[in-house]
């Protein structure tokens, strides 16, 4: 509050000048105690001036500490017959909420529909890249200046930032046993990074952008694509190109090396998803499934039998790698899909991104009205059988609606997703230059976008959400 100090009520502005020039400092007195006095009551106008005050906020933080601690207690203990299948939809069972690997018969419960943080630079550009760190007490950022930006992984807080490339980073990937990070940006340079980000190797990889990367199972031979139309196998240890694959016609966008096995995926702009054999650099297949410019591609990391593909042809789908061919088309709103990102618990939940900000949630073991049975049926049960019914039924792919969406989560494109590794928060990062973070709800929590599942069906009912079939009001796939 500042007010004015006239002369009728505290004397002449000159008689307290004077008063101050003789008033003789205490011996310790600090010079910038006095300049602060001189900035808070400035006597020349007659005024009080107050120090800025700093704007207090709430900084929401997420630790699994306490559910890790308490879940393999009950494990300890054998509290618990049977691994919990639901999570209760009332506050009082918030101390039963456990990490997402204690649901693994319930991936609805996983679903990060509530925001939690936006973090952003000071000298803000588009955030095309986010990965956590293996163990996920950090995420790392990487920006279109080249600066890569360190956020605590509980807090949200900014850690550091540096200059990593001198072009914009397109690409980023921890290695199996994480002790490495590469990156590639703009220029075609790839770098070696340790995990306290030194750099110690540089590779003049491409002749263009390199736009994805992938490290092999052992981790000692990596692969890169190009916007020059090509692939790339190196030797990790050496920095030596091992053999190029060509068979492209655009530039190739996203490539991806299977988990377990000796097998490349790679998408591009020709509309066209080619798996490749490593050691001999020949193309196995060529799948026709999308219509426009491929975004991403992903092995399934869990289980490894199929894949996910993202496009610009407003469709994502999923492709059963041992037939070779696709066998759900992911449909969401009128919009091209930008990134997707596997769980890393639930083998049957993944997020995609699209480029109006919007994420969307699809679960591919739930039963689709019209459009046959769930994906189980085709490899995603537990004994991975099937028989001649099951063939038949998926004889045709079938086409999955989002069961949980948040349409306004950016103001634009999404570039980059990923999941916590232990699957309870996922970050995206946008080009509204945003790196934002996303949680589960608690239980009874109303703070989530239309999360039902964590609501009840009586609260959910009550907020207007409804209980329809795509998991707006806890009706489809919800046992409370």
């Amino acid at each position: 509050m500042s007010y004015t100090r006239t002369d009728e009520a505290y004397g002449s502005s000159s008689y307290h000048k004077r008063q101050r020039n003789n008033y003789s400092q205490p011996s310790g007195y600090s010079q910038r105690s006095q300049q602060s006095i001189q900035l808070n009551y400035d006597y020349e106008e007659g005024q009080s001036h107050q120090p800025q005050q700093r704007k207090v906020g709430h900084r929401r933080t997420v630790d699994y500490t306490g559910a890790v601690a308490r879940w393999r207690h009950k494990r300890v203990v054998c509290l618990y017959s049977k691994e919990p299948g639901v999570v209760r939809p009332r506050k009082d069972y918030l101390i039963d909420l456990f990490p997402p690997v204690a649901y693994c018969d319930n991936p609805i419960s996983s679903t990060t529909l509530k925001f939690v943080h936006s973090s952003v630079n000071k000298v803000r550009h588009p955030v095309n890249l986010v990965r956590w760190t293996p163990e996920g007490r950090r995420l790392l950022g990487a920006s279109s200046s080249g600066e890569f930006t360190l956020w605590n992984g509980m807090s949200f807080n900014f850690e550091t930032i540096m200059q990593a490339h001198d072009q914009a980073i397109r690409a980023g990937e921890w290695s199996h046993n994480d002790d490495w990070f590469l990156s590639g940006d703009q220029e075609g340079i790839v770098k070696y990074w340790q995990p306290n980000m030194n750099n110690v190797k540089v590779l003049a990889a491409h002749r263009e952008a390199v736009r994805d990367l992938s490290f092999s199972p052992t981790d000692a031979k990596f692969v890169t694509a190009s916007d020059d139309s090509t692939l790339k196998i190196w030797n990790f240890n050496e920095g030596q190109e091992e053999r190029t694959l060509t068979g492209h016609g655009w530039d190739v966008k996203c490539v991806n090396w299977h988990p377990t096995k000796g097998l490349i995926v790679s998408g591009s702009k020709d509309n066209l998803v080619k798996l490749w054999d490593p050691r001999t650099g020949k193309c196995l297949t060529t799948l026709h499934g999308h219509k426009n410019t491929i975004t991403r591609a992903q092995f399934q990391p869990t289980r490894g039998d199929l894949l996910a593909t993202s496009a610009r042809d407003q469709t994502a789908r999923i492709f059963d790698i041992r037939m070779m061919r696709d066998v759900a088309v992911l449909r969401g709103p009128s919009c091209d899909v930008t990134t997707l990102a596997w769980h890393p618990i639930h083998h049957s939940l993944l997020a995609t991104g699209d480029f109006n900000g919007a994420i969307h949630f699809y679960l591919l073991d739930t039963y689709q009205a019209g459009a046959g049975a769930s994906l189980s049926s085709v490899g995603m049960s537990a004994g991975g059988s099937s028989s001649a019914q099951t063939a038949s039924v998926a004889a045709t792919a079938r086409s999955f609606e989002p069961v949980q969406s948040v349409p306004y989560a950016h103001e634009s494109a999404i570039w980059s997703m990923e999941f916590h590794p232990m699957g309870h928060i996922l970050c995206t990062g946008s080009n509204d230059k945003f790196a934002r973070f996303w949680c589960r709800a608690r239980p009874g929590d109303s703070a989530a976008f239309k999360d039902g599942y964590h609501l009840g069906h009586e609260n959910s009912q009550a907020s207007g959400y409804g209980a329809d079939r795509h998991g707006y009001g806890g009706g489809h796939g919800s046992h409370y």
